[in-house]
């Protein structure tokens, strides 16, 4: 299991807020079963089918998900029933269909098969459980549907923004069918676009968008010509057109800017020293009322993630580069360090709601020399790999070792092959090619300049970058198997779309990248396009492919940076299906004391030794839902501004309930009882 899954947070830190983005809860309640005991089901999450997803549950007015710990095919069948079907096909593990947020509300859940419904299987108990959210459980139903069972209570869902530079802005892409596609800008306008916003809880359209001018999509464009009267709660209420491939390009991609509530986040923050606004030494102001200065921020392990935010945070979009040492950069009459330890996820709206020491300044290397700096972009790149590819084209190989000097040297085998009996044996190879593409703004360029990348003699090629993708085989729980990596060979536009140019290729030390609306093709024969599975024992695995896993170069998005596949080993066979564009969970950090899998489930960065201020926070519930006191939204969440809502915010209310903030060295287990909470109830 991993660990408690907590945020950490300084005494004003913010509260995470689960509401869920774009999902309304239907209109009509599920039919009421004898043994149900009040409670309601749902289906959720992406991709999937109408019949498929992870499963909900909502108790004493709560939703929460299944712990996939012991989860079975007769639990499936139960559930399936509570939904409104006749049985069970499947079930998932490993939060196929994404992580929930919230309670869950059961572990270790043990059926029959038979039970009326779930309130009869045994458990841990209602709340009982020490599952992250990474392990959300779910079915997949048989598509027919129980006789006089009134709603199956099954969601469809989140509009969604992508490719937007700040809160509130991006390419609209919606849900059909399970699968994410675009929309087009014909006949496209602020009324449709307001319809969009207000899906999403954010407030009326400031900007209708065509021409892609977020980005162009990939896959599938689901509507053309939606004309809406503004009133309608979602885009697929509005009257439209479904349209095949010749109708629109994705050139033609809409895009939205919404009205957003003020905030004030960005005069806690400046740049200094720089040669322009989007550059400089970070500073940050702190105190309180009538006592503010600026201050520091200390360089240690400040990176990609936490420029995000930074840039994010003043307005200027995506961060280029994060810096540690700023010495070239005149720091004025500011000298003194006033924050160390920061950790982002890079989602944050500000640095104060990333992970840091607190008020314990602590840095490893002193002088204003070794503080953040940013360069912020209005435009970004954003890697997608071509899922579809891996599937098609994965095999196994036994290779023999006298053809794999070259990729021993490039550190391509397990571990175990360097005490190989070389040069005979062979080393058993699971084979795919990967398809890459740019569906940013802004082209996708090496970190490191031509000066300083590696040549190497073996392969006869040059690596801009020590590591461009990461290939694993996963258990189902998450543990790691076998393992690949790919140095960038090199990074060049393979093939392009119609209307763009190629920019970038490798021949005769030339430029590499990979330009906007081009892609960059690995095929499955080239040395190093593989996981060398030798060790690996027959049985049901997960394949996992992430791309710039160390956010060496920044992008508009990291959440598509991962795909996913299940796979079947048989030691002589492999069959690998359902890969599918997957959330990303990141490796233990080095020296910290929290482990685990978590983007989405964001396990605590503890500084062991070091005073900390944690916020627990449970459920916010808003009413009726919108954005009252957040902006950033992140994958079903937004986040607050501050600990006691406080800022102007469209009229409404919210309830909420807070944990009591407390001071730790150490993990930080969850209240166990209403002791350790008040109710919060803001008005407008």
């Amino acid at each position: 299991m991993g660990p408690v899954s907590v945020w950490q947070w300084s005494l004003w830190g913010l509260l995470l807020c689960s509401l869920c983005l774009g999902s309304p809860t239907p209109s009509t309640a599920p039919e009421k079963r004898a043994g149900s005991q009040g409670l309601r089901f749902r289906l959720a999450g992406f991709p999937r089918k109408p019949f498929e997803g992870r499963v909900e549950i909502q108790r004493a007015g709560e939703w929460g998900t299944i712990c996939d710990d012991d989860f079975t095919l007769q639990a499936a069948h139960v559930l399936c029933r509570e939904l409104g079907f006749t049985e069970a096909t499947g079930w998932t593990h490993s939060a196929k269909y994404g992580p929930g947020t919230g309670r869950i509300w059961l572990d270790n859940l043990s059926c029959s098969g038979t039970e009326r419904s779930v309130t009869e299987c045994a458990s841990r108990g209602w709340g009982n459980s020490d599952c992250t959210h990474d392990e959300d459980a779910g079915v997949i139903c048989k598509d027919e549907r129980l006789p006089g069972f009134s709603d199956s209570n099954v969601i469809e869902v989140r509009v969604r923004l992508k490719g937007g530079a700040h809160p509130g802005e991006g390419r609209v892409e919606v849900l059909k069918a399970g699968t994410w596609g675009t929309v087009c800008d014909r006949k496209w306008d602020v009324q449709a676009a307001s319809v969009v916003c207000r899906e999403l809880g954010f407030g009326s359209a400031r900007e209708a968008l065509s021409g892609a001018r977020m980005g162009q999509g990939m896959g599938a464009i689901h509507l053309s010509e939606v004309r809406c009267s503004g009133q309608e709660l979602s885009l697929w209420k509005c009257p439209h057109k479904n349209i095949t491939a010749e109708d629109c390009s994705h050139s033609q991609d809409a895009g939205v800017r919404c009205n957003l509530p003020y905030t004030g986040v960005e005069t806690k923050i400046r740049l200094s020293g720089g040669r322009s606004r989007h550059e400089g030494r970070v500073e940050v102001q702190i105190g309180g009322p009538g006592s503010f200065h600026w201050g520091l921020i200390c360089g240690d392990d400040w990176g990609t993630l936490e420029a995000m935010v930074a840039c994010r945070q003043l307005g200027l979009g995506y961060a280029n580069h994060g810096l540690q040492e700023t010495w070239y950069w005149d720091s004025g009459n500011v000298t003194e360090v006033v924050m160390s330890g920061v950790r982002c996820t890079g989602t944050e709206l500000s640095l104060d709601q990333c992970a840091h020491h607190g008020t314990h300044v602590t840095c490893r290397r002193t002088g204003s020399r070794f503080t953040a700096g940013v360069i912020c972009s209005e435009t970004a790149s954003d890697l997608l790999l071509h899922s579809a590819l891996v599937q098609e084209t994965a095999y196994i190989e036994d290779r023999p070792l006298h053809m794999l000097y070259c990729a021993a040297e490039e550190n391509c085998l397990a571990s175990s092959a360097r005490s190989a009996n070389w040069p005979y044996g062979h080393r058993r190879l699971l084979r795919f090619s990967s398809q890459i593409h740019n569906l940013g703004r802004a082209d996708f360029r090496p970190k490191a300049g031509r000066h300083s990348w590696v040549w190497h003699e073996c392969h006869g090629h040059y690596h801009s970058m020590d590591i461009f993708t990461h290939y694993d085989i996963l258990t189902p729980n998450g543990t790691k198997v076998a393992e690949g990596h790919k140095a960038s060979f090199c990074l060049e536009d393979t093939e392009c779309q119609e209307d763009v140019s190629k920019r970038y290729e490798c021949a005769n030390f030339g430029e590499q990248g990979i330009t906007v609306g081009c892609w960059d093709l690995y095929r499955h024969d080239i040395d190093c396009q593989w996981i060398d599975i030798t060790d690996v024992k027959p049985g049901n695995y997960i394949l996992q492919v992430v791309i710039n896993p160390n956010f060496e170069v920044a992008e508009s998005d990291f959440t598509n940076n991962a795909m996913k596949c299940n796979c079947k080993y048989d030691g002589h066979r492999i069959w690998v299906h359902n890969c599918h564009i997957g959330t990303w969970w990141e490796e233990k950090p080095e020296g910290l004391g929290a482990g685990g899998k978590g983007l989405h489930a964001h396990l605590p960065r503890l500084f062991p030794g070091l005073p900390t201020h944690f916020w627990i926070s449970q459920s916010l519930h808003f009413h009726p839902p919108f954005p009252t006191i957040g902006l950033f939204s992140y994958p079903n969440h937004l986040f607050t501004l501050q600990g006691m809502p406080s800022v102007k915010r469209p009229t409404g209310g919210l309830n909420a309930t807070l944990a009591r903030p407390v001071t730790r060295s150490s993990k930080v287990p969850l209240p166990s009882s209403a002791d350790h909470h008040w109710p919060l109830t803001a008005g407008v």
